[in-house]
């Protein structure tokens, strides 16, 4: 009796050999852009190319296919290719399985070659030094706000913000042990924990929490202790051979984190930018109104402002600003201008794709 699934099982097959046939006519043409690229010294990572083909192919997708698994597909087909015109090295701030390790795969896929690095500052190097294409540093927490490491070091680098990753964080409690009453002690890093206050309140109250610098090394610490549990992503556990002890123990569900691409040049328009700005007033009445004036008789959006202790005079601050829009489109560039009139200095981190 023959096998009513083989001939649906031929057409997969003859459809897969169709999806090969077509990757590698793909992958002719990118090599053909990587050498264009180079002829013309122009970038071969382009995040606003990159979003124009996820979103087109979206918008054009009719279905059964999901559409959320449309950008992850493509995600792995783009990071193929770029190897092709160029081997990519990423840093990031690591080690391995933390969220800025998830956040670099989400953006650069399985095929760059993603170099974990001990601190943020280490990472900056990396890249200013040419060792690393791109960087990926965490900048801010919708639950724990920024990440100040991140802004003290564009006091002092010359590197461009080229993209923004929005990455949704998911605390599990994780562990050896088999259950939540044998655990005598909590790592993780310091925003972990505290994103999970609430929860360990009310559930392991008398159980000491201890900061470690990452929860990626929390989970390893928990990997020698059976008494311990970390608390990191569903990731690490799998890395480390924890069991998921609880999931998603949060106190607040909607937990995202913002990470920053950068790298040694700035992007060109994509037509939904972002531009990141950082300049420093004196404190004195009045003075920030003034300094945000040129952006609203101008109609610019303003999407964030934060600001910062300028370390080297007292009372004297950094301000960091997100703007809609390119630095190179007329309104933006003319405010930035007259916001310098005003100023000590202003200076421009980047203008990238912004995210949704």
């Amino acid at each position: 009796m023959s096998d009513p699934l083989q001939p649906l099982r031929d057409k997969i097959d003859a459809i897969d050999n169709q999806i090969m046939e077509l990757l590698n006519s793909r992958a002719q043409v990118v090599i053909d852009v990587g050498k264009a690229k180079a002829d013309s010294h122009k970038s071969f990572y382009v995040p606003n190319r990159e979003q124009a083909i996820y979103e087109r192919l979206k918008s054009g997708n009719n279905g059964p296919f999901p559409v959320e698994a449309i950008q992850r597909v493509f995600r792995e087909i783009i990071s193929a290719s770029l190897s092709l015109e160029q081997p990519m090295k990423v840093a990031f701030l690591g080690p391995q399985a933390t969220f800025t390790h998830v956040a670099t795969m989400q953006q650069f896929g399985l095929s760059a070659q993603l170099v974990a690095q001990k601190s943020i500052p280490a990472v900056f190097d990396e890249v200013a030094r040419g060792r690393a294409d791109y960087g990926v540093i965490p900048v801010e927490n919708s639950n724990e706000g920024v990440v100040t490491h991140t802004l003290d070091m564009f006091m002092e680098s010359e590197l461009k913000i080229n993209a923004e990753i929005l990455q949704e964080i998911s605390h599990d409690l994780l562990s050896l042990s088999s259950s939540v009453d044998e655990i005598e002690r909590v790592y993780s890093h310091p925003q972990a924990l505290a994103q999970c206050r609430k929860w360990l309140e009310e559930n392991i109250p008398d159980v000491p929490l201890i900061d470690v610098a990452s929860t990626a090394a929390a989970a390893q610490m928990a990997a020698d202790d059976s008494t311990a549990a970390a608390i990191a992503s569903a990731m690490a556990g799998a890395q480390y051979g924890l069991r998921q002890l609880k999931s998603n123990i949060a106190d607040n569900s909607c937990n995202f984190t913002r990470f920053l691409v950068i790298s040694r040049k700035l992007p060109e328009p994509s037509g939904q930018d972002k531009t990141s700005i950082m300049f420093c007033i004196k404190d004195e009445p009045g003075i920030l109104l003034r300094m945000l004036e040129p952006f609203g008789e101008r109609g610019i959006n303003l999407s964030k402002i934060e600001s910062r202790p300028l370390k080297k005079r007292a009372w004297e601050y950094i301000f960091f600003l997100d703007v809609e829009g390119h630095i190179k489109d007329e309104n933006v560039s003319a405010a930035v201008e007259e916001l310098g009139q005003y100023c000590q200095f202003v200076k421009v981190l980047g203008s990238y794709p912004k995210k949704a």
